[in-house]
């Protein structure tokens, strides 16, 4: 079963902490059946993998609604974008529909989300960058970067542990080849050394790499990013490698 058909067709089998479990709680129509604690638990077999990419799921979801209210522009456009982007079955269409709504008109900020998100993957960065890669997917669906949407991200990036600096990077990858700085998009100086460039290449490619990636909790359905991502790195190390010479 696809995480879609998981997540919201059998979301009451499930108990999850904190407001993202309270979302398939509201999804599910019922009250969590235990106490919600600060660590995620859960029934039906998902196993710790497997919730952990239901969690990952339901706050890009909740994460999304709550940008699209950034801007103050909620339409139904952005369940459109995600249905297209990570491919949403037209059976669970209308389910995370609902969940966005849902999320989206919740009174829990996106602090919330975002800080439980960032406890859950405190030892696994890749993934909360593969997230917050995913919210800038998004967000520039429309081909625009509204200031309140910028300014959520920055805010989430912090949550997660970001420094100013990789959010630097994480946002230049999403600017496209003809307008990124290639530097900015490896997190290197223009004084690094070539060997200090090949060496910050290999392992951003191999941090990013989608089956890392999947192996540490992001569900298949959400790898496209992924692969756009190592795209920008190694779009920026051949325009580096041009300009430099280098073999």
């Amino acid at each position: 079963m696809s995480i879609w058909g998981t997540i919201l067709g059998g979301a009451a089998g499930l108990v999850l902490a904190g407001p993202i479990g309270g979302l398939i709680g509201a999804l599910a129509g019922h009250a969590a059946s235990k106490k919600l604690n600060k660590k995620l638990t859960g029934h039906g077999g998902a196993g710790a993998e497997g919730l952990r990419q239901i969690t990952f799921t339901i706050g890009v979801i909740a994460l999304s609604a709550k940008m699209a209210k950034a801007d103050g522009r909620v339409t139904r456009d952005e369940v459109n974008v995600f249905k297209q982007a990570f491919r949403v079955p037209e059976g669970e269409v209308k389910n995370v529909g609902r969940l966005f709504d849902l999320a989206r008109r919740d009174v829990t900020g996106y602090e919330a989300y975002a800080r439980q998100l960032a406890d859950l993957f405190h030892d696994r960065p890749e993934v909360l960058e593969e997230l917050l890669d995913i919210l800038f997917h998004i967000a520039l669906a429309d081909g625009v970067m509204h200031p309140q949407e910028e300014e959520f991200l920055k805010q989430v990036a912090q949550i997660f542990g970001f420094s100013a600096a990789d959010y630097r990077r994480i946002r230049e990858g999403h600017m496209g080849p003809d307008r990124s700085d290639p530097y900015v998009v490896l997190g290197v100086g223009r004084e690094a050394s070539d060997s200090e460039i090949r060496a910050r290449y290999r392992r951003l490619i191999k941090e990013h790499h989608p089956d890392r990636l999947m192996a540490e909790g992001v569900p298949e359905e959400f790898i496209t990013v992924a692969n756009d991502k190592l795209a920008a790195i190694n779009a920026a190390y051949d325009r580096i490698a041009k300009e430099r010479h280098m073999t």
